[in-house]
């Protein structure tokens, strides 16, 4: 594929964040895209703003749930008959907790969303793209939070982004070695902090996965400039539309991991590498975040 001109794209998570900048490209890149997300008025707002950049619908969409992801996918084949690109980065995240503070719901919820939901999405369009012979391509959205090296006080979210890391990993290994015209890729967001929606997950969290105790509210974004500005630090926020043109070319150009920087997580790995080959803890407590 050589570019997004007139392809049918999915994006999940698409009403808002990085799942909204990658959208806005890829319209401004030709595509006809489905945006499939949890909350409806985030969505039907995201449908009418975009709108004008070219041909974009909306799909209510909760990807924790088979029979829903299935009816995003039917939607999208009864419309277009194709899907040529799918971008399974819909996420969310629990309040930071030790593990043995962590509640059952929290590993539900997360796990849910981030890893049944790219699993969902990939049973749901992959067997359909294979059949309609085409050359495609499947995204599956990481954190280097997890997926690179995780942060202790992030164990909910931070197993959710590994697995994500591993699937893909295996999915695109599956797609080359059964001869598909298919390719997977890994996204992770990247270039420096980043303004989205999983600050403040919890809006869309369900009551009946409501934390079975209470916890340390999470910090908003805000919260979060305003800490680093106590402890004298000049925070480095990326810009969600650069991300996704980023990542659109990243495609393009066949690489599997879509990530800014990506030479410095190589230096990171071979610390980790080396730390397993000596059969210690692979966290670099001594340089952790501090806020």
């Amino acid at each position: 594929m050589d570019s997004f001109q007139d392809k049918v794209v999915v994006v999940t998570g698409g009403a808002s964040g990085i799942g909204k900048a990658l959208v806005r490209q890829l319209l401004a890149g030709g595509s006809k895209v489905v945006i499939g997300d949890v909350e409806k008025s985030a969505l039907d707002a995201a449908v009418e703003e975009l709108s004008a950049g070219g041909e974009v619908s909306g799909h209510v969409t909760d990807c924790s749930s088979a029979d829903s992801v299935e009816s995003l996918a039917d939607a999208v084949y009864d419309k277009y008959g194709a899907c040529h690109v799918l971008f399974n980065n819909a996420g969310v995240a629990a309040p930071s907790a030790n593990v043995w503070e962590t509640t059952p719901n929290d590993w539900k919820w997360v796990h849910g969303v981030n890893v049944m939901g790219v699993i969902h999405g990939i049973q749901s369009f992959v067997p359909r793209m294979i059949a309609g012979d085409e050359e495609g391509h499947i995204v599956n959205t990481s954190s280097g939070d997890g997926g690179i090296s995780p942060l202790p006080f992030q164990s909910v979210y931070a197993s959710s982004k590994a697995a994500v890391s591993i699937i893909t990993e295996c999915l695109a290994a599956q797609l080359q070695t059964e001869n598909t015209k298919l390719q997977g890729h890994l996204l992770y967001p990247s270039g420096g902090l980043l303004d989205t929606g999983i600050w403040t997950t919890a809006r869309n969290r369900p009551e009946e996965l409501a934390r079975e105790k209470p916890g340390i509210p999470s910090p908003t974004v805000e919260d979060f400039k305003e800490m680093a500005e106590q402890a004298g630090m000049e925070l480095q926020f990326q810009d969600l539309d650069d991300l996704g043109k980023f990542a659109m070319e990243g495609i393009l150009a066949g690489r599997f991991i879509l990530m800014i920087g990506v030479e410095d997580a190589e230096a990171q790995l071979t610390d980790r590498a080396q730390r397993y080959g000596r059969a210690e803890l692979p966290l670099d407590l001594a340089h952790l975040p501090t806020i």
